[in-house]
């Protein structure tokens, strides 16, 4: 659905539309919206998004055992940067931009290696955000030519990649779960407690809620599972109340960029994979919103997840990407006007320039983030496990092995973290990364077991694999 579409649906929206629209997708009925059912509908794809979009900051940020109030930063600044790539995709820019209801926010898949990266004394966060904007940048630039990659990457390979995405985050949420890493009373029966309790809330939401409450379902659980950590003393608002309720996201808070080789390398091959599942993202979601996408379109699609995520960089963020959580609300709401994604934009724009409020996300116990993390990181990797429901191992058990080997090789970092150490220390950001062994692993065995598909094969099974993605 392009913008001089809405224009002739949107009688009350005053957008100009940035090209033209095909004639078919101008008569469809669910794109008359009034302006304050699209606020609203904006509003609530920020609120189904903003427990995933804030988790990549905080894990990061705790991780590298920054302070409250640099977490804080970080937070303000994925909301900011957030909702430009927002805008970049859905409004459009020239050549740039898919120009559908697609909300960006930070890939789970670039966690560890950042964590990597920012633990390494020798690159630091300066050395993050220049691999992010190097890998943005390699985005922009490949993104022609990501349709003839689409064969290396069927659902084997693809949906192996994701499940160990979620195997490796599930530390983290378990250390959480505990009261975090450091903390003198790790695994206090009060820390472990209230962590079940919001699991248990948020299945019981999944469960016996409806519509948008089911959406939110994790955000609901951290909001009450907050208030219950406070009759336990366990919430400090003490950063909050020193927070500035305005100020505005500052480019290279934290330093100017520097420039790592195995880091830059590294962050590319995400990115890879990353452009990849967006293409199987846009192509469903052009099935629900009735709106083609051929090649050239495509193509500004993935530039849009490049230029996101050097904006990203530039505002001491990550990499971006379309949530599968938001194409599967448009299916839900039926509403396919891009304009409730520049909407949600515009508000997560709002929201990253109040640090009171990234401050108030700070405070949120580690305990109650773990309740919640083991639900969000759990479904990255159940989402890789749908993925590979895709995949034919009845009549080709070559599969099970590339599967097999990939997730060994993935998993070599979390469970054995000393295993490369008499490496070459220079390659150490690579093999500390369980998600970059598993996906050179995966596409090797794939190649060696079967080969490569065709362009229309690929297309297909990367269609398929956005399916079973959407949440």
């Amino acid at each position: 659905m392009t913008s001089a579409t809405n224009t002739a649906v949107h009688p009350d929206v005053v957008i100009d539309p940035p090209d033209p629209a095909p004639v078919e997708a101008a008569a469809a009925p669910v794109n008359k919206v009034p302006p304050v059912a699209l606020g609203l509908l904006g509003l609530q794809h920020v609120l189904v998004m903003y427990a995933g979009a804030v988790a990549v900051p905080l894990i990061v940020g705790r991780a590298l055992k920054l302070a409250p109030e640099q977490i804080a930063m970080l937070v303000s600044a994925d909301l900011f940067a957030g909702g430009l790539a927002t805008l970049v995709q859905s409004w459009g820019l020239p050549g740039v931009g898919v120009r559908m209801p697609v909300m960006m926010g930070v890939t789970f898949a670039a966690v560890t290696p950042m964590i990597a990266m920012g633990s390494s004394p020798e690159i630091g966060l300066t050395g993050i955000y220049g691999a992010v904007i190097a890998a943005g940048l390699f985005a922009f630039l490949v993104a022609p030519l990501v349709g003839r990659l689409l064969p290396l990457f069927p659902p084997v390979v693809t949906g192996t990649i994701i499940l160990v995405i979620g195997i490796s985050l599930m530390k983290v949420g378990v250390n959480w779960a505990a009261g975090g890493v450091g903390n003198p009373n790790y695994g206090a029966p009060v820390f472990l407690g209230i962590a079940a309790f919001v699991l248990c809330l948020i299945m019981a939401i999944t469960r016996y809620g409806a519509g948008f409450v089911n959406s939110a379902s994790v955000l609901i659980g951290i909001i009450v599972g907050m208030v219950v950590a406070g009759f336990f003393g366990l919430v400090d608002f003490s950063h909050v109340a020193t927070a500035p309720w305005f100020d505005v996201v500052r480019p290279f808070a934290f330093g100017f960029p520097t420039f790592d080789l195995v880091s830059v390398i590294t962050l590319c091959i995400v990115m890879v994979v990353v452009m990849i599942e967006s293409t199987g993202m846009f192509l469903a979601l052009a099935e629900i919103c009735a709106d083609p996408v051929d090649e050239k379109r495509l193509t500004k699609g993935l530039r849009g997840d490049g230029l996101g995520t050097i904006i990203g960089g530039v505002f001491n963020t990550f990499p971006y990407t379309s949530f599968s959580q938001n194409i599967g609300l448009v299916g839900v709401t039926g509403v396919r006007t891009p304009y409730v994604a520049v909407v949600g934009g515009f508000i997560m724009l709002g929201l990253g320039l109040i640090p009171k409020l990234a401050a108030v996300v700070e405070a949120v116990p580690q305990c109650v983030l773990g309740g919640a993390g083991l639900v969000m990181f759990g479904m990255v990797g159940a989402t890789g496990a749908r993925i590979l429901q895709a995949v034919d191992f009845a009549h080709n058990r070559n599969n099970l092995f590339v599967v097999a080997v990939s997730v060994g090789f993935g998993m070599i970092p979390l469970v054995a973290p000393n295993f490369f150490k008499q490496m070459p220390h220079a390659l150490h950001p690579l093999l500390e990364s369980g998600i970059l062994l598993c996906a050179i692993s995966a596409v090797l065995l794939n190649l060696f077991f079967n080969g490569l598909q065709s362009a229309e094969e690929a297309r297909a099974a990367a269609k398929a694999q956005a399916a079973k993605s959407e949440h």
